[in-house]
């Protein structure tokens, strides 16, 4: 490990202050949960999530990032915590000129202006761990570097404690949902998105799986200008996706199926997804075309667990109990019955609902009294409630956040297409042994493995 990355992940000062930041915020707030519990006071939700959001407003990086994450399960958390929650901003304060330069220099030397046709000292694009520069090759090429914020280890560690606290309260208002597992689950990716160097085998992983599929166009890492705390890639023209909300039909439909190929295809043909749909993670191309971007939050799926996603498609049509409780296993819940099942059978139908309808629909439709995600999703929850609830496997959670987060894109087109059928395409030839092999020799050629440790070198290998 280089020493700047050894003195950064080691930082105890800058932990101890994120650490005091986070308590400031969330110290009064959490006193006053203890003390009504204590008390034996009921729990006004609605004015604790206020005061939840008040408490983490003020902060700034991946806890908001993963507390949003959180709020799209369905009774993770109660749902008065989730109203607020989704009201939080990510967005981290720029680094300015001069701090940008000395990182720069730290990740690649004195001479790293030399290394550029140019550089932008002003962030084009800001995130929750680092901020993106417009740059040029010698030779004119446009690149992204994407730069992360200092002591970001510290930053993460300290919001991750934070947000097991977040999870422990919600369990106390007896929600349908032990979210235990989501919070080991975040944790792990989270961690990983600190490491650019694994961002930059991640795309070589997903040049790879999207080879075949001309409609989606992923970034060029350019290894020599890269870093474990810098990655650099060919920048990729395009728009922003709400800028064809009011396009004719055709176009919308267009750009829906790609993202749709975008974001499936690596799952059932590699067992691979990314796992944030965000509205600044793609652009849109002059041909309709997909630009895919930000691959830090990708999800390495066990094959048996995208079987148990087929499966439980056809159990669902067929109404075959058997098959879903199998389903049910694959995905990792455990001890869960028959009458558990059928609970999270009603989860089940709506998102599969679209997949079962052959013909051209949207993607959510109206029923009287509202969507119906907001119906289905109270009727099951008092039911869960009812039943003792149930555990959230790990593997669950970036697969339900991709589908939710995809179906939110859709709805924005307002697309009308025949999911069944472009569904039916990627997996009526499924095999869970050829999926295996394919995903085996994909993990091999970006340098990947299903629990891939940190590497040692500082420096991405070449996608």
């Amino acid at each position: 490990m280089a020493e700047n990355d050894r003195r950064e992940s080691n930082n105890l000062g800058g932990r101890v202050r994120r650490y005091a930041q986070v308590s400031t915020s969330m110290g009064g707030f959490a006193a006053r949960a203890a003390g009504e519990r204590y008390l034996g006071m009921k729990f006004d939700k609605s004015r604790q999530a206020e005061e939840l959001r008040a408490a983490l407003g003020g902060l700034k990086g991946p806890l908001m990032k993963v507390a949003q994450l959180l709020s799209s399960i369905p009774e993770a958390l109660p749902e008065e915590f989730t109203r607020e929650l989704s009201q939080l901003q990510s967005d981290a304060p720029h680094m300015g000129g001069p701090f940008v330069r000395r990182r720069m220099k730290t990740e690649l030397g004195a001479d790293w202006q030399a290394r550029f046709g140019s550089f932008e000292p002003t962030a084009a694009a800001a995130a929750s761990l680092g901020q993106v520069h417009r740059a040029t090759l010698h030779d004119g090429t446009p690149l992204a570097c994407k730069l992360q914020y200092p002591d970001m280890a510290s930053v993460v560690e300290a919001d991750l404690s934070q947000l097991k606290w977040i999870i422990t309260l919600a369990r106390r208002y007896k929600t349908g949902i032990d979210p235990s597992e989501v919070h080991a689950e975040l944790s792990e990716r989270l961690r990983e998105e600190l490491d650019y160097a694994r961002e930059a085998r991640n795309m070589a992983l997903y040049e790879h799986m999207l080879k075949d599929v001309p409609t989606v166009q992923v970034p060029r890492v350019i290894p020599e200008l890269s870093t474990r705390r810098l990655l650099t890639m060919t920048w990729l023209e395009g728009r922003r996706l709400l800028d064809f909300v009011d396009a004719p039909a055709e176009v919308r439909n267009q750009i829906a199926m790609n993202m749709f190929h975008a974001w499936y295809v690596p799952f059932y043909e590699f067992g691979v997804i990314h796992g944030d749909p965000h509205l600044g993670n793609y652009t849109v191309r002059e041909d309709n075309s997909i630009n895919l971007m930000d691959f830090g939050g990708i999800r390495v799926f066990r094959p048996r667990f995208v079987k148990g996603v087929i499966d439980l498609f056809f159990a669902l049509r067929d109404d075959d109990m058997d098959r879903a409780v199998e389903a049910y296993k694959d995905w990792g819940f455990v001890d869960v019955d028959r009458e558990m099942i059928e609970i999270l059978n009603i989860w089940a139908r709506f998102l599969y609902g679209p997949l079962m309808d052959d013909r051209a629909r949207r993607i959510q439709e109206e029923r009287s009294g509202g969507p119906v995600s907001r119906q289905v999703a109270e009727g099951m929850h008092e039911k869960l409630r009812q039943s003792g609830g149930v555990k959230v496997p790990r593997e669950f959670v970036l697969m339900h956040r991709a589908a939710i987060g995809l179906g939110s894109v859709f709805t924005h087109l307002k697309a009308e297409i025949n999911w069944h059928q472009l569904f039916r395409n990627l997996i009526d030839d499924f095999d869970v042994d050829a999926l295996e092999a394919r995903q085996k020799a994909a993990l091999e050629a970006a340098s990947l493995h299903l629990a891939d440790e940190p590497a040692e070198d500082a420096r991405p290998r070449s996608a």
